[in-house]
């Protein structure tokens, strides 16, 4: 297992567990979160985007100048799809036409990759191949979402936000990449061997995937006429599909995603398991701020609903 891989996930689920934390013992003290001096204030601005940024208080004129529109989600998921595209490719290459990666990229591997020992390399292959597929048809999706589908409206992320983005899916198709046995680089074999965790993988991906699909279309239709011309710019609050039992589907929809992709690796892949670790707490932390921000602003919210986890959180 590549340790400083898998140590660096780990680090990042755990600041996110700490600011989900921090925040839930700041809502609960006086005046909630949005006091608390400078530090509290920048605390709240890195971890709110969009319509949750007016829930941290009054923001101050530098912190406003270090923003950028929300709508440049879409910019993540054109870096994902060309970088996770190249490494799809690359791998495609290395599995089945026998030809060796960049020097470049052997030398990182090499330096933070697997170890050359692996008893089933091919299979090992195979998933990683399929998990870059998935990830790269994911983040296709979520350029067309954003590109035809979702209704952006003022909202801002904090620059921090926007270039941890941009990085985050560099190193999200990277990691898959080095979880292949350096060994199986140089055309070591070229079989297709598919595992039930394969299909099962696959299965969970679709489901959510169309889950999260129907939520953020919800979400769209909320500012659009029946025509689909947008009428409106402001929040409603959304029914139908997942969103009668959680706020924020979508983002549970998301965890799933990268379930399915731990179980598409065998389920045994320590270091995918600490990417969805990173995901569970990161997600659960937008779904709580997205949760208070309903709450607070529509007073017939359904009580039921939880923020993040049906029935759980």
């Amino acid at each position: 297992m590549p340790a400083g891989l898998a140590a660096a996930w780990a680090l990042l689920a755990a600041a996110f567990l700490a600011a989900l934390l921090l925040h839930r013992a700041q809502a609960r003290r006086p005046g909630g979160g949005g006091g608390g001096g400078i530090a509290s204030g920048l605390f709240q601005d890195l971890i709110r985007y969009g319509k949750t940024k007016n829930g941290g208080g009054q923001r101050p004129a530098w912190l406003r100048r270090c923003q950028v529109p929300k709508r440049w989600f879409t910019h993540f998921y054109i870096v994902s799809v060309l970088w996770n595209g190249f490494l799809l490719i690359e791998l495609f290459q290395a599995k089945f036409l026998g030809a060796a990666l960049p020097p470049w990229m052997q030398q990182l591997h090499s330096a933070f990759g697997r170890d050359l020992q692996s008893q089933n390399t091919d299979s090992e292959h195979f998933s990683a191949l399929l998990v870059l597929l998935l990830l790269w048809l994911h983040s296709f999706r979520r350029l067309a979402e954003c590109l035809c589908t979702s209704v952006f409206s003022n909202g801002v992320i904090h620059v921090v936000q926007y270039c941890f983005g941009l990085g985050y899916y560099i190193v999200l198709g990277t990691t898959v990449l080095w979880q292949v046995p350096i060994n199986v680089r140089h055309g070591k074999g070229s079989s297709m061997q598919i595992c039930w965790y394969h299909v099962v993988g696959i299965v969970v991906y679709i489901w959510a995937s169309l889950h999260q699909h129907r939520c953020l279309v919800i979400l769209s239709n909320l500012r659009k006429s029946k025509s689909g011309k947008v009428v409106s710019l402001s929040h409603s609050i959304p029914f139908g599909d997942w969103f009668e039992r959680v706020s924020c589907p979508h983002y549970f929809a998301e965890l799933l995603i990268y379930v399915s992709m731990a179980i598409t690796l065998g389920l045994d892949n320590v270091t995918w398991w600490l990417v969805v670790t990173y995901v569970l707490f990161n997600q659960a932390l937008a779904a709580v701020l997205c949760h208070e921000f309903y709450q607070t602003k529509f007073t017939s919210y359904p009580k039921h609903r939880k923020a993040f986890i049906p029935f759980v959180f």
